[in-house]
């Protein structure tokens, strides 16, 4: 069974931070990159770098570390509320690990019009989940997001992983953050997870902590965002599931039927145990996680070895993520059945101060 190998060492590595001449050789090459972060910084600080403005909303939704922290569906949040405040948002992502290259249009207002692997698997995710909403991507977010507003109109735009991002002028910074470990051991990329460095938080207008059911469990973001953000506002997040299908069939099962399912299930996310406690909430009986890595596109050779092992385990069927059933869905399917379980993101504290941010931004276009 394929599972992580040299991935989980790093991660390892981020969580509880390298030994010997790992450490080292990582040290120098911190060193590098906050060098270079703080370059940037200051050209932008000079007027060298500018942000360019565009006449829509720019909503931001990214994080301040590498990993699974909800950015994707926060982005969905994002559009879904934009649409309830009047607005025709369009998402705009830089597809990541996606075939194509340039500002392509994954779907306009009325279908899909990429596959995942020419779009990316969260793209085409956000398109499937948000239909009628424009979903553009590409390496430049400036010029994507010219492309939504000229060829579709929009007057908002949603920026999927935006936060380090800046040719683009942003009007809402919203930083996802995990509630677990959040800044791991602490380091900047590549000794540790962290893209910027913990004051960057100061240029956020809301930090949303995930994978909780009250802000109570927030405290280490919270304290954090005390010393480096303290007038920003620290909401909570849970994710809750959504719908759940066969895969086979693509027909609806309930929710709670998966309760009592001798199940076994993989993921290749950036946090797979997130999935494995949102199936656990749901009373299904787990045999066997297994994971993948991040963004894993799946063999038909992936899938016997599962469809084997849920056989030797004697399981009922199989389940995995939406994210996952993008990235294996024009492939053979297992035997046994393969159940889809899609999550939302469900703010638990702080709904109040997230309408209030998105309110104020569109007041002001």
């Amino acid at each position: 069974m394929r599972r992580r190998s040299a991935t989980a060492r790093v991660l390892h590595g981020w969580e509880q931070g390298f030994a010997g001449a790992p450490s080292r050789v990582m040290t120098v090459m911190e060193a590098g990159y906050r060098g270079v972060l703080e370059a940037r910084e200051q050209l932008y600080r000079w007027g060298v770098l500018r942000s360019q403005a565009l006449k829509p909303v720019v909503v931001s939704i990214g994080n301040l570390t590498v990993g699974g922290t909800g950015k994707t569906p926060a982005t969905e949040l994002a559009a879904l509320t934009l649409s309830g405040l009047g607005r025709r948002p369009a998402i705009v992502s830089r597809g990541y690990r996606r075939q194509s290259r340039g500002v392509q249009v994954v779907a306009d207002t009325a279908s899909i019009r990429l596959d995942p692997q020419e779009a990316g698997d969260e793209p085409f995710l956000l398109a499937r989940r948000l239909p009628g909403v424009p979903v553009v991507v590409g390496s430049n977010r400036h010029e994507a997001a010219r492309v939504a507003v000229q060829r579709f109109g929009v007057d908002a735009v949603v920026l999927d992983d935006g936060f380090q991002h800046r040719t683009l002028r942003k009007d809402l910074e919203i930083v996802m953050v995990r509630t677990a470990a959040p800044w791991g051991n602490g380091r900047l990329l590549p000794g540790g997870p962290l893209r910027e460095p913990l004051s960057a938080l100061g240029r956020a207008d809301l930090i949303v902590a995930t994978g909780v059911d009250g802000i109570d469990e927030a405290w280490a973001v919270r304290d954090t965002a005390a010393r480096w953000a303290p007038d920003v506002p620290v909401l909570a997040a849970a994710y809750v599931p959504a719908e759940c299908w066969r895969a086979e069939r693509m027909e609806a099962v309930a929710l709670e039927s998966m309760a009592g399912r001798p199940l076994l299930a993989f993921a290749g996310i950036a946090v797979p145990s997130a999935f494995e406690r949102t199936l656990r909430s749901l009373g299904a009986r787990l045999l066997e996680m297994t994971p993948f890595d991040d963004h894993h596109w799946y063999s038909r050779a992936d899938l016997a070895r599962l469809s084997d092992r849920a056989v030797a385990l004697g399981a009922e069927g199989l389940v995995t993520t939406e994210k996952d059933w993008v990235r294996l869905r024009t492939l053979p399917l297992p035997a046994r059945p393969l159940y889809v379980l899609s999550i939302r993101l469900d703010l638990v504290a702080g709904m109040a101060a997230w309408q209030a941010a998105f309110e104020r931004v569109c007041r002001k276009a």
